[in-house]
């Protein structure tokens, strides 16, 4: 309970001033503990900073994948996968802020369980990928295609939560449909076999 309180108060801090600009002092009055007590259960800025990070990343695969439901297809697996992502990010604004934000302009350590965190977004939407291509009797060219194009779908979906946080009048479904829109539709075309090529070399 008290790990829990001194995150939430890190994550609301980081989010509104960043890594470096973000005292422990504040972090202590908002979670209402002292420094030495923080210091003693997840240790200093730079350990707290990577607590904060793993928390909110395991909580937002958490949320994706739960939202995903294996009995129906691979498009609308993934849409209730893009509803749960957006969703998660209306709720935990701040966490995405930590995620997204904060975590990459730092770099290091941070930007690498970032990268982690995107990894394993990718598995699972690669995995839809090569499900939709073998349903359609094209597994071989789904798989060979399949994870690159997961990690142009996930790094499309990343951008369009980051603008939504200015723009934040348009709702999560509307969000994922403009993504479906953009992205699924092609991803059809090429498991049915369908690709574009240049007209000139």
């Amino acid at each position: 309970m008290r790990e829990k309180q001194i995150l939430d108060a890190a994550v609301a801090v980081f989010s509104r001033h960043g890594y470096h600009s973000a005292s422990m002092d504040e972090i202590s009055d908002v979670a209402g503990v002292s420094k030495p007590m923080i210091y003693s259960y997840l240790g200093a800025k730079e350990d707290l900073f990577l607590h904060c990070i793993r928390r909110e990343a395991g909580r937002m695969l958490q949320a994706v994948q739960a939202g995903i439901k294996p009995d129906v297809p691979p498009d609308m697996q993934l849409w209730h996968g893009l509803r749960s992502f957006y969703g998660f990010v209306a709720e935990y604004r701040e966490s995405w802020t930590v995620l997204h934000r904060q975590a990459l302009t730092v770099g290091g350590p941070f930007a690498g369980e970032v990268d982690a965190l995107r990894s394993r977004a990718i598995e699972l939407v690669s995995g839809l990928v090569v499900s939709a291509g073998a349903r359609k009797g094209l597994a071989e060219q789904a798989e060979f295609s399949g994870e690159g194009l997961a990690a142009a779908l996930v790094g499309a979906a990343e951008s369009l939560a980051d603008w939504w946080l200015d723009h934040s009048d348009v709702s999560d479904g509307v969000l994922a449909s403009w993504l479906m829109n953009l992205i699924w539709l092609g991803f059809n075309d090429l498991v049915e076999g369908e690709v574009w090529r240049p007209t000139e070399q």
